[in-house]
């Protein structure tokens, strides 16, 4: 699993303009996997804290079983009210339950009052990042993935 980290690491522009999108709106679009293989969407937020995309989720939520039972997802960041400015940004892989320490930390960490409570956090693990953006008349898509250098495609 690559973490944000290791993103920001190897594609330090791309992970730069795509966690702007993710913080430049509070709420996203996270898809997963429901029991029956269909895909499921739902609202989310997430934070980047301590080299970790994290998300959070009530007990129990069907987001957070998807993720327990297949950790894959994709997650869409908000592209803001009628504007591409910044650009879109996605980002999909793999989620990893915290527990223990390691939720702890994560969550002393948080940069928002965190509620009281029990409640699931994931690390969002990066098996591809990708940023739209139109410039003029051109649009274009940066992709990155594990290892290798960020590839544009223009359009």
């Amino acid at each position: 699993m690559t973490t944000w980290d290791e993103f920001s690491e190897q594609a330090p522009d791309l992970a730069k303009a795509i966690a702007a999108r993710l913080q430049a709106h509070k709420h996203h679009v996270l898809a997963t996997v429901r029991r029956d293989g269909s895909p499921r969407v739902s609202g989310t937020e997430v934070e980047i804290v301590g080299g970790r995309l994290v998300l959070g989720s009530m007990p129990g939520a069907r987001k957070a079983r998807d993720l327990q039972r297949d950790p894959r997802y994709a997650l869409h960041s908000n592209p803001g009210h009628h504007s591409m400015t910044g650009g879109d940004a996605k980002v999909a892989g793999r989620a990893r339950e915290l527990h223990d320490e390691e939720k702890a930390a994560v969550l002393a960490a948080y940069p928002e009052e965190v509620p009281p409570g029990p409640m699931h956090v994931f690390e969002l693990g990066l098996a591809e990042a990708v940023l739209t953006s139109v410039d003029g008349e051109h649009l274009y898509v940066d992709l990155w993935r594990p290892g290798a250098a960020v590839e544009r495609f223009t359009r």
